[in-house]
């Protein structure tokens, strides 16, 4: 059977809120029985955007996520709520706007914090996927029908489809390690999950300090190479998808202009600012401590 799948696009959130503000005029004030209570006016959304800021400057990085109810297929909610909590055919968690209401324990059963208190209601609610919508014959959810920059997109496969979708095109899912086995997908999400190492090539020549192009930059551990790459017009390199698990980095840099290494720690991502090149006979001198 075909069931419904969001898969969200990590880098091209622009924080715009479109999706929250959308969410908001759809439900606050309105009352779909069968699906939800109306939401509060005042509280926390049901869609969230998170923000990591990695780096420092020049070399920054904003990523935006957009969480909400990831519509487990093994959802920690549904066995603590019992039947005030339905999983659809379709693959839609809806909670029961009647049945949960006093039960404040349901906001807690949630690993991914995606369920909101109502205190006007006095009940948990969640992003059910716009299932009233669906219902009445639309093909996407309000957040993906109001989004600009295309975060969103809606899938209607049968389990067999989806997972192969997932594994061609690379997407993940959050907290793999809960076993929740969610249907909402991010495509992306080492951006939001792993961290960078760069730096700017620079060099003395005849007094001045220039951008050196072309270098090429190695990075690597203890005697293994794991990535190469060269500096582009400015001077500047990076290394991407790199575990920030503590992690010690060599960068070493290279040209006909001389060359220059440094050791950095990884827990989050790096900028190391300057290398400036040295005459190669004197580049063991310009290593640097851990960054």
């Amino acid at each position: 059977m075909s069931k419904w799948n969001l898969i969200i696009n990590v880098g091209r959130c622009e924080n715009c809120y479109n999706c929250v503000i959308a969410n908001r005029d759809e439900h606050v004030g309105n009352d779909f029985p069968g699906y939800a209570a109306p939401a509060a006016a005042v509280g926390e959304s049901p869609i969230r955007i998170l923000r990591r800021t990695q780096g420092s400057a020049p070399m920054v990085e904003t990523t935006y996520l957009p969480v909400m109810c990831n519509h487990c297929d093994d959802a920690p909610c549904i066995r603590r709520a019992g039947d005030a909590i339905r999983k659809r055919d379709d693959g839609i968690v809806i909670i029961d706007p009647v049945k949960a209401r006093g039960r404040k324990d349901i906001v807690r059963s949630c690993p991914y914090g995606a369920i909101v208190w109502n205190e006007e209601q006095q009940a948990p609610q969640t992003w059910f996927f716009d299932a009233h919508l669906l219902d009445q014959g639309w093909d996407r959810p309000r957040c993906q029908q109001s989004c600009p920059t295309d975060v969103f997109e809606v899938l209607k496969l049968d389990d067999a489809e989806m997972k192969k979708t997932a594994e061609t095109e690379g997407l993940k899912v959050l907290k793999p390690n809960l076993g929740t086995n969610p249907r909402v997908w991010y495509r992306g999400l080492e951006r939001w999950e792993t961290c960078f190492v760069g730096g700017s090539v620079s060099a003395d020549l005849d007094g001045r300090v220039e951008c050196v192009e072309a270098a090429e930059v190695t990075l690597s551990q203890g005697s293994t190479v794991l990535a190469r790459t060269v500096t582009d017009g400015f001077g500047d390199f990076r290394f991407n998808k790199l575990a920030g698990d503590g992690s010690t980095y060599r960068i070493a840099v290279s040209h006909a202009l001389g060359g220059v290494w440094r050791d950095c720690v990884l827990s989050e991502s790096v900028y190391l600012g300057e290398l400036r090149l040295a005459p190669h006979s004197t580049t063991d001198l310009r290593g640097g401590a851990d960054a």
